[in-house]
């Protein structure tokens, strides 16, 4: 046989600018290109029953059974896209355009594709913004009548090389076609009203250094002030995903305190240099016309970072109530060694994204310990790496899940009056099943800093193993009013607590969203989908579960999942035995 002809839906995906990152830095662009292969993109198609045809150094051809398998597998990629680009300036981000056609296709003896079928899909690639996905008119036949999805008609297009107009769909992922309905009601959100205590965003500091290299320093000076305020008595502060929401973006400082429910608006800028650090600071009433309260210029010795930190507190406390006194001001163990403080800066929010990026964060974190051992973050964050690397990438418990209890135990030794270290630990106790000892420490940590919306979220994790569904619930909505564009796995705990309260559909829109879909949260998912009746939508999410997942039984997960008693767990296991999952 030389030669097939068939029906297949093709995908072609291509990166942006490839030319562009090899030059600025190849060797680094390179391997993340790899990684971001055998991390993503090549189990996401096998996942979605699809085979990789051929690959270049910048794109894809993959073909799958079925349009809806070409879909779904490349929304996903979309989502591990913007997940991966979280937080990275602009010029090193990098992000996949996608063109999906299903038509007739050649076959070759050595598994080559050839035709009109993969000439239109290239064609749509090529002609998709960075991030969407271009549909021809039959690949938008598959998922016309899901109107959950931001689907846009561009109208006829022109292709290259193609003899006919054709008629082409754009699909943007990270969107809705329509109002979402509030997580917790089902209603239109409200817009956020002002409280009646100080309230201040800081939205993500600039990078003048001319070095995107030095993008993770301003973040974590972004970070580590929004920390700072949240520690003060009596501010209400937002938390730092909903702020880096907006970063590179154009910003109308007014539009954002609205949106955020804050009168005050922090924002600046930061140059480093080799010995030197400059910081441009001002403070914004947004709420009253967008005037300047306060701004100032600091210009220290690099060393002294820390101390610029405490500074800009003071000021902007100072600013804002007209008073300063020295229990407004919680100060924080700060680390001793510079180098220290870069590598747990730079592994910020990497645990929970890969697990190449969780052992990366995890290296970086030893070192960081090994250069300064009493440095109370490295501690915490080594010790949520360690969890996450066993309860979620697979890594062994053993030496991992001690480990991650001694490293979050030694961070509050350093540091009881850290806010974070403290959910850091509940968060290993929790795993631990010490539930009481958990509940402690969530406690704690929001006792000492309010403001602390991961914590809060924590708590209604915890609630949810303790048969606690409709506390869960409300603090769920506490922590969505002090993070409003929060990241996706407060979306998980939502539909994880809407599942246990027989709220099945409304766990379903939770469990569906495009940032919470993927991270972790399919299990639930599947048992949300067929508690509500959907039976063949469970079983297919089902099977693409498996498929990542060989061997995994109901009984594996409740075991490892803190469930307290088994009723707590009865509404998830029923769900798993009806989409035919195995016991």
């Amino acid at each position: 046989m030389t030669e097939v002809r068939k029906l297949a839906a093709i995908l072609v995906a291509d990166i942006v600018g490839f030319s562009r990152l090899t030059a600025s830095d190849e060797d680094r662009t390179l391997a993340r290109i790899r990684t971001l292969r055998s991390d993503l993109v090549d189990p996401t198609i096998a996942v979605h029953r699809g085979r990789v045809v051929k690959s270049t150094g910048d794109g894809v051809l993959s073909e799958f059974r079925s349009g809806v398998d070409a879909i779904r597998c490349a929304m996903e990629l979309q989502v591990g896209m913007l997940e991966r680009n979280s937080g990275l300036p602009a010029e090193r981000r990098i992000e996949l355009r996608i063109g999906i056609h299903i038509g007739d296709v050649v076959e070759e003896a050595d598994g080559d594709l050839m035709g009109d079928g993969v000439n239109i899909a290239a064609r749509l690639e090529g002609i998709a913004k960075p991030g969407t996905i271009c549909l021809s008119e039959d690949a938008y036949r598959q998922v016309r009548s899901r109107h959950d999805l931001a689907i846009c008609d561009l109208g006829e297009r022109v292709l290259k090389n193609i003899a006919e107009p054709m008629r082409v769909y754009a699909l943007e992922v990270g969107t809705s076609a329509r109002r979402e309905p509030p997580v917790l009601t089902g209603a239109t959100p409200a817009p956020l009203a002002l409280l009646d205590k100080p309230s201040i965003a800081v939205l993500p500091f600039i990078n003048m250094s001319g070095d995107a290299e030095q993008e993770f320093f301003t973040d974590g000076l972004t970070e580590d002030i929004i920390t700072d305020l949240s520690n003060v008595p009596g501010f209400f502060v937002i938390a730092r995903n909903s702020t880096f929401a907006y970063k590179g973006k154009p910003s109308d400082v007014r539009q954002i305190a609205r949106d955020l429910g804050v009168k005050y608006i922090l924002e600046g800028s930061a140059r480093r240099s080799v010995k030197r650090l400059r910081v441009n600071v001002q403070l914004i009433n947004a709420a009253e016309g967008g005037n300047h309260v306060w701004a100032e210029r600091f210009d220290r010795e690099i060393a002294d970072i820390f101390d610029v930190q405490d500074e800009v507190t003071r000021r902007v406390v100072e600013a804002i109530s007209g008073k300063l006194s020295e229990r407004n001001i919680v100060s924080r163990f700060r680390p001793s060694n510079l180098e220290a403080y870069d590598l747990c800066v730079r592994s910020r929010g990497k645990w929970n994204i890969s697990r190449s990026d969780n052992s990366e964060a995890r290296s970086a974190l030893e070192r960081a310990v090994a250069l300064d051992p009493n440095y109370c973050e490295a501690h915490s964050n080594l010790a949520i790496s360690l969890l996450f690397g066993w309860i979620i990438w697979g890594e062994p418990q053993v030496p991992g899940r001690a480990k991650a209890l001694m490293h979050a135990q030694r961070a509050v030794e350093i540091d009881p009056g850290d806010s974070n270290v403290r959910r850091i630990l509940g968060c290993v106790q929790l795993f631990e099943r010490n539930w009481d000892e958990a509940k402690s420490q969530f406690d704690a940590a929001i006792r000492i800093n309010p403001n602390n919306a991961d914590a809060v979220a924590w708590i209604g994790e915890l609630q949810i193993y303790l048969g606690k569904p409709q506390a869960a619930l409300i603090a769920c909505a506490e922590a969505l009013r002090l993070n409003p564009r929060p990241p996706g796995w407060y979306f998980w705990i939502v539909g994880m607590a809407q599942i246990s309260t027989g709220q099945y559909e409304e766990a379903v829109v939770s469990l569906s969203r495009e940032e919470t879909y993927g991270t972790g949260s399919r299990e639930h998912l599947i048992a949300a989908l067929a508690l509500a009746g959907r039976l063949p939508e469970a079983q297919e999410e089902a099977r693409l579960f498996l498929a990542g997942n060989p061997g995994w039984t109901i009984g594996e997960l409740v075991a490892n999942l803190p469930f307290r008693s088994m009723s707590a767990a009865q509404p998830f296991v029923d769900g798993w035995r009806l989409a035919g999952l195995p016991d």
